[in-house]
């Protein structure tokens, strides 16, 4: 199993866990065979359903556990749950090097506190940081923070920024990060002393990691002139679910517009083709899989909502972020 890439397997947090864990792992495999898949959770229930797919041997293995957290878990009783939980055996395999990667779809604020525990924050950076892909207009947004830190200050938001673009580089290696700060205004009198003195200082500054491009309101995020944007986790975490509520209203409407009488459902069929496409714009599976950056190892958030394909994307982003090298880029970039 030589260089082959192992992902650490939380199989038993957020809903419908483990079926959609293992339903997410088994249509990833499809077109990823050079991954060892490490399942942590309760093989009693894991192993039926693995046996009834069509996964290699070779693809998977089980680590049993009967622990596990629970999504009603506070981040500090998740902690004190103890060292045998799903969550925590995977982490704690990453910090082994037992496995290149982790992933969990289980509670935030445990995973959040967990990987703390186990792994070392990369030098340098003070506070870690949730960050999330969004599309635009022409591509791909990196978003950061999305909840990590509710407040902080110039030196943590222009850490975001030199992470956030070491992302972008580690996804879309060819692009040039351009990186804008998320605020109430376009303005440079705009916004609150923190912002403000970050982007005086981001202004100054001269570096070949990314261009900045000042500040960004919320309506231009998906315009695609900027794709790294940079925020505290209360305003990320914020804008996150107006965007995610904005997404499914629109497309729930369109859906009931166009199946609620004879001449909706003629025009979707004769516009079938472009519908899909819109869907697929909004639809929030294809962008699963936030990245908790910071840490000397990576960390992948995969949404407790999502179903087997939205996992599964999100498994493709561990795929991305450890070929691309992201803890590497982030190290040189921030010495």
């Amino acid at each position: 199993m030589n260089n082959i890439l192992k992902i650490a397997v939380d199989a038993m947090g957020g809903d419908n866990a483990p079926n959609k864990i293992i339903d997410g792992i088994i249509y990833h495999n499809k077109n990823n065979k050079k991954i060892l898949y490490r399942i942590f959770g309760n093989k009693n229930i894991i192993e039926p359903l693995v046996l009834k797919s069509n996964l290699n041997k070779e693809n998977y293995e089980i680590i049993h556990t009967e622990e596990k957290i629970e999504d009603e878990d506070s981040p500090l009783s998740a902690a004190k749950r103890g060292k045998n939980t799903s969550m925590w055996l995977a982490i704690e395999s990453v910090k082994d090097k037992t496995s290149d990667i982790a992933i969990s779809a289980g509670n935030t604020g445990a995973l959040f506190v967990i990987s703390k525990l186990n792994l070392n924050m990369i030098e340098n950076i003070d506070k870690p940081a949730l960050s999330g892909l969004w599309p635009n207009k022409v591509g791909m947004n990196v978003v950061l923070d999305l909840g990590a830190n509710i407040e902080c200050n110039e030196k943590n938001l222009i850490d975001f920024c030199i992470m956030g673009s070491a992302l972008y580089r580690s996804l879309f290696d060819n692009d040039l990060p351009k990186v804008a700060l998320l605020n109430i205004g376009s303005e440079e009198i705009k916004g609150n002393s923190i912002i403000k003195n970050t982007f005086q200082k981001l202004n100054e500054e001269k570096n070949e990691i990314y261009e900045f491009h000042g500040f960004i309101e919320g309506n231009q995020i998906m315009d695609g002139n900027v794709n790294v944007i940079v925020t505290d986790g209360f305003t990320g975490n914020v804008a996150l679910k107006t965007a995610e509520g904005t997404a499914n209203f629109i497309t729930s409407e369109l859906k009931q517009a166009l199946t609620s009488n004879i001449i909706g459902k003629i025009s979707s069929f004769l516009n079938l083709k472009n519908i899909k496409k819109f869907k697929n714009k909004l639809d929030p599976r294809l962008y699963n899989g936030a990245i908790l950056l910071g840490l000397d190892a990576p960390i992948i958030k995969s949404h407790g909502g999502t179903d087997y394909i939205g996992f599964a994307n999100s498994l493709t982003v561990c795929e991305k972020i450890h070929n691309g090298k992201l803890i590497d880029k982030i190290k040189n970039n921030i010495s």
